[in-house]
C-alpha cells in the first residue's frame, strides 16, 4: 500500500488531476494550431546554426544575456514589435518568458495583493480570470461589443470606482483578435483607453496575443505603442505565431516595472534551445511564416462558420472572426454549455463552456467557444455535426441535428 499523503496536502489545492489519456477525437478546446503550419525543417536549421555559434553558451544560466534572456532573441522581439506593431522598444525593457501566461503571474505577482480590483472585459481569457480569482482580487468587468471593450462603459466603472476610493491596479484588455470574442478595438477607442487611463492614474495591461493573426492587412498599432508614459504593460508569444509547446512569450515594461518584475522569476530562466532557435529563425522567416499562416487559419474558420451555419441554423449566433484561431457563439438561453460540455466530452467532442470565459460565469453558460487552429477540415465538420447532435440530444436545440433534411 503507498503512502497516503492525503492529510498533508494543502486545502486549497485545486481538484486532483486525471491521467492524461490523449486528445478527443474532435479537439476544439485550449490554443492549439494548425499542425502543418509549423516550420519544423527551418526551425531545425535555424537551432543548428545558432547551436554552431553559441552553444557553449549554454554552460551559463541566462546565456551570456542576464536573467530577462537571450539578447538575440529580445533584440529580434524588439525590431518585430517596431515592425509591426509601431512600437519601438529598447530589448533592455523584454523579459522573455515561458508563455504569455508566466508574463501574467509576474506582472500579477508585482501588482497584486488580496483585496485589490482589477478592470477586465466581460468576456475575457479564462486563464487571466481564474489567475485573478487566485490572487483574491476583485475585478470589474466591462461590456464588449463589435468593437471591443466600450470606452463609455470603461469611463463609467473608473468614475464609480474612485467615487468609492478605489483605485484600479490595472486595466487587462485584449485588443486585437480579442479572446474569446475575436474583436479588434479601433485606434479610436485605444487612444480613448490611454486617455482614461491617465485621467484616472491606472495601468494598462495589454495582452497582444493574437496581433499577428489578423486574416487582412497589418496589425493595429498596440496601445503601448501611442503611450508616452510607461503606463502600459505590454505582454506577447510566440505559442499562437510559430508553435504553442515552444513555451516563449515575453514581457515589455519600462525599467522601473521590469526591475521588479525580474527578482519574482526565479525559475533560473526560460528553455535555451528555444530561444536560440527563435533569435535565427524569426528576422528571415517570421513574417512571411505569419502570412501563410494566417491564411490557412483563414480556410479553418470558414469551414467552421459554415458548419456551425449547416448545423445549428439561427440556433447559433457569432460573428466571424477577423483573425484568431477561434470562435465564441451564444446559443439559446435554456442550453447549459458547462452540462452540453460534460456530455460532449463524454462523446469525444472538446469544447469550452462560456463560463470559464466569462467575469460573470452564469452569463456566459449560453455560450461557448471552439478553437479551429489545430483540427483538420474534415475534422471541423464532422465534429461539428456531432456537437450539433449532442446538443439537440440534451437540450432539443437545434430542431433537427442539422440545419437541412437528412
Amino acid at each position: 500500500m503507498s503512502f497516503d499523503f492525503t492529510p498533508f496536502f494543502r486545502d486549497d489545492l485545486p481538484p486532483a488531476a486525471n491521467p492524461w489519456g490523449g486528445f478527443p477525437e474532435f479537439n476544439f478546446v485550449g490554443g492549439h494550431n494548425d499542425a502543418d503550419g509549423v516550420p519544423v525543417e527551418a526551425l531545425t536549421e535555424a537551432l543548428a546554426k545558432a547551436m554552431q555559434r553559441d552553444g557553449k553558451q549554454l554552460a551559463t544560466y541566462g546565456m551570456n544575456s542576464g536573467a530577462q534572456g537571450y539578447l538575440p532573441l529580445r533584440t529580434c522581439i524588439a525590431q518585430i514589435l517596431e515592425a509591426r506593431a509601431g512600437m519601438a522598444t529598447d530589448p533592455a525593457n523584454i523579459l522573455i518568458t515561458t508563455g504569455s501566461l508566466q508574463g501574467l503571474d509576474l506582472v500579477n505577482g508585482a501588482l497584486l495583493s488580496p483585496g485589490d480590483t482589477v478592470i477586465v472585459e466581460d468576456v475575457s481569457y479564462g486563464g487571466a480570470l481564474s489567475r485573478l480569482r487566485r490572487c483574491g482580487v476583485d475585478y470589474k468587468s466591462v461590456k464588449v461589443d463589435a468593437g471591443g471593450m466600450c470606452m463609455d462603459g470603461l469611463a463609467t466603472v473608473l468614475g464609480d470606482l474612485q467615487g468609492q476610493g478605489i483605485r484600479p491596479k490595472y486595466i487587462y484588455t485584449i485588443p486585437t483578435v480579442q479572446n474569446p470574442s475575436g474583436t479588434v478595438m479601433s485606434r479610436e477607442r485605444r487612444q480613448r483607453m490611454l486617455d482614461l487611463a491617465r485621467q484616472y492614474g491606472v495601468p494598462i495591461f495589454e495582452d497582444d496575443c493574437y496581433a499577428d493573426l489578423l486574416w487582412e492587412g497589418d496589425r493595429p498599432a498596440s496601445i503601448r505603442s501611442m503611450d508616452e508614459n510607461g503606463q502600459v504593460i505590454y505582454c506577447g508569444t510566440f505559442s499562437k505565431s510559430i508553435a504553442p509547446a515552444l513555451r516563449i512569450g515575453y514581457v515589455v515594461a519600462d525599467w522601473p516595472v521590469m526591475s521588479r518584475i525580474l527578482p519574482l522569476k526565479s525559475d533560473g530562466g526560460c528553455g535555451a534551445l528555444e530561444q536560440m532557435a527563435l533569435a535565427e529563425y524569426c528576422p528571415d522567416h517570421f513574417a512571411g511564416h505569419v502570412d501563410k499562416l494566417r491564411q490557412t487559419l483563414k480556410g479553418k474558420c470558414e469551414t467552421m462558420t459554415a458548419a456551425l451555419a449547416e448545423q445549428f441554423g439561427a440556433t447559433a449566433e457569432f460573428s466571424a472572426p477577423v483573425g484568431g484561431i477561434f470562435i465564441w457563439i451564444t446559443l439559446p438561453d435554456d442550453v447549459d454549455t458547462d452540462r452540453l460540455a460534460q456530455v460532449a466530452s463524454a462523446q469525444g467532442v472538446a469544447i469550452n463552456p462560456g463560463s470559464e470565459w466569462s467575469a460573470d460565469p452564469d452569463s456566459g453558460r449560453h455560450r461557448f467557444r471552439l478553437c479551429f487552429g489545430h483540427a483538420t477540415h474534415q475534422v471541423i465538420r464532422d465534429g461539428v455535426a456531432r456537437l450539433a447532435e449532442i446538443c439537440h440530444g440534451e437540450f432539443g436545440v437545434p430542431l433537427r441535428g442539422a440545419n437541412v433534411e437528412r
